[in-house]
């Protein structure tokens, strides 16, 4: 008998006979030092055969588009490799008509821990000992439309008049700038809020435990803190994902952005939907955008079917207020969030929990607050943009007195090198809406 049968047999006797409870115990995740300036992290697992996990990926992979409709449940999945079908093959409608075009993210286990200048992150499909639940949720595959008849917040790929973006200027509609296909902005907070519960009981705007949800998923996978890194198809020896997602639309020129929208969205929702429910980014020329006969070609990325999940437009997200006090009157910045959506306000801090102090100063991001539920706002922001997150956070204070603040993530077209998962903003009030500020549609449930 040859030695690969031999090994390939006592491979399958060991994993055999391997307990129940080890089986139920099996975790994989990242570890890190904070003193340690470079964005790579190492990856861990609850034993050397769990290290398959990372190759497996059981949760990431288990992301996949889907049609939702309007009471939570799904009309149908997408096709893995090519969203212009269903997964039986039949054609998808990405209009609205099926409902709206959402990346479901399966229920699982994970633990945030913090041991001296060491963090890990944790996840299984188990219920270890320690570990708490993460919901099963959706988030939108593009960045949010709205439906302008029935003001009902929107994921899908449509180029009517009923869905036109930016700020619903018809003027535009036919011209190499119309915002017809693009996501709409110029929305406060407040009204995001109420769009996305238009659509019915459940269905939220993009907030705090969503985003934090994708990022630390994406950075496990990479065992990559630097989101922006060029895209790497090639696996590791080992079999692991490498590399990130490449700049993605953050490299316009901003007096060029000016000139051809006045800031407005100019990638319709939907451009990168040859990679299906895969990570990577594609192309998209702009026409004129440099000027009359100018394109411009930018990388649309992906992560896991959601599109740009950083970059082109801010998005702003709920279930986080931001008390900001002046130097003379507390001086500082605190952190509050809510996990129940019915506190969820622009307001007040009622029933939100104070989850620590953020930096004070602009910067980028070096040492997140981190904590028990893995915060990923900066509590430090001394790094630089190929060290720690390599992500840039902006702040202001007040000259008196304090100032509620949403959180804005992701970037814009022309935020560059400081742009990616986890770049943020604390500047603005909820009720700020200019032409660079979208937000998702997300569904938790009742």
């Amino acid at each position: 008998m040859s030695r690969t049968i031999t090994n390939i047999i006592t491979k399958t006797i060991t994993k055999a006979i391997v307990p129940l409870g080890a089986v139920l115990n099996q975790w994989y995740g990242a570890e890190w030092d904070t003193s340690e300036s470079s964005p790579l992290v190492t990856r861990i697992a609850s034993s050397t055969a769990a290290m398959d996990l990372h190759a497996v990926l059981p949760i990431q992979s288990a992301m996949k588009g889907c049609l939702l409709n309007a009471d939570g449940t799904v009309n149908y999945y997408l096709k893995t490799t090519d969203w212009t079908k269903k997964a039986n093959n039949d054609a998808s409608d990405l209009s609205g008509t099926d409902g709206q075009v959402m990346v479901e993210i399966p229920a699982y286990y994970r633990k945030f821990e913090t041991d001296g200048n060491t963090r890990r992150v944790k996840y299984s499909t188990y219920a270890v000992s320690g570990f708490h639940l993460v919901p099963k949720m959706y988030i939108s595959a593009f960045e949010a439309s709205l439906n302008r008849t029935n003001s009902k917040l929107a994921s899908v790929v449509n180029a009517s008049a009923d869905y036109r973006g930016g700020n619903n200027n018809g003027a535009l509609d036919g011209a190499v700038n119309s915002l017809l296909g693009k996501p709409a902005t110029s929305i406060s907070r407040t009204n995001y809020r109420t769009y996305a519960r238009n659509n019915g009981t459940g269905w939220q705007m993009n907030f705090y435990n969503a985003h934090k949800n994708m990022w630390w998923l994406f950075m496990v996978e990479f065992a990559n803190r630097n989101s922006q890194s060029p895209v790497n198809a090639t696996l590791t020896a080992e079999g692991y994902k490498q590399g990130g997602l490449g700049n993605g639309v953050t490299t316009a020129n901003g007096t060029e952005w000016s000139n051809f929208s006045g800031y407005y969205p100019f990638v319709n929702c939907g451009a990168s939907n040859s990679l299906g429910n895969n990570s990577g980014e594609v192309d998209t020329v702009i026409a004129d955008f440099g000027g009359a006969g100018v394109d411009r070609t930018f990388k649309v990325n992906r992560y896991r079917g959601i599109e740009m999940p950083f970059g082109h437009i801010w998005k702003n997200i709920d279930g986080i207020n931001i008390k900001i006090q002046a130097v003379a009157d507390g001086n500082e910045s605190q952190l509050w969030t809510a996990d129940n959506l019915s506190d969820w306000n622009d307001s007040n801090y009622t029933n939100y929990e104070n989850k620590g102090l953020s930096s004070r100063a602009n910067g980028y991001m070096s040492e997140a607050l981190f904590g028990s539920d893995g915060e990923f706002v900066p509590k430090v922001a001394t790094g630089g943009s190929t060290t720690y997150y390599c992500d840039y956070f902006y702040t202001n204070l007040p000259a008196s007195g304090e100032s509620l603040r949403t959180l804005l993530v992701g970037g814009g077209a022309n935020d560059g090198a400081g742009a990616g998962f986890v770049f943020s903003d604390s500047r603005y009030s909820p009720s700020y809406a200019i032409a660079l500020i979208g937000s998702r549609l997300c569904f938790l449930g009742a």
